[in-house]
């Protein structure tokens, strides 16, 4: 595999790698090595970051979409999220709100689709 597939997989930024790792083609074999026992740089990376957006946007709760919106382009580290989350700037309290009104629009058509099919399957039977 390529290092940026693994690197996606792993939920870690491809340039803060070792340059040994951005420059090998990685087996699965490997990767799953790399998963089950991960080494310190993996897991430092992992701790402290840079985050890659998709991470960042996970821990800040918000799309990757309301990263861009509220002018995050580049990885941040832990640290950097944590000072987000603990003096959020006007944003993330705006773009917060709005993932989790979408994700529970989602839910309620997710609830009535579930109830529609169970309405269906009671009148075939």
């Amino acid at each position: 595999m390529k290092p940026a597939t693994v690197a996606k997989k792993l939920g870690i930024y491809l340039p803060a790698t070792p340059q040994e790792f951005q420059d090998s083609t990685i087996t699965r074999e490997e990767f799953a090595e790399l998963q089950a026992n991960p080494p310190e740089w993996l897991a430092e990376l992992r701790r402290n970051g840079p985050h890659p957006r998709p991470v960042v946007a996970q821990k800040l709760n918000v799309s990757i979409s309301g990263l861009a919106r509220g002018g995050v382009e580049e990885a941040l580290t832990s640290a950097e999220i944590t000072a987000l989350l603990q003096a959020p700037p006007q944003w993330l309290v705006t773009e917060r709100a709005t993932h989790a009104a979408v994700r529970a629009e989602a839910q309620r058509v997710k609830d009535e689709a579930a109830k529609k099919q169970s309405r269906k399957d009671r009148a075939q039977a």
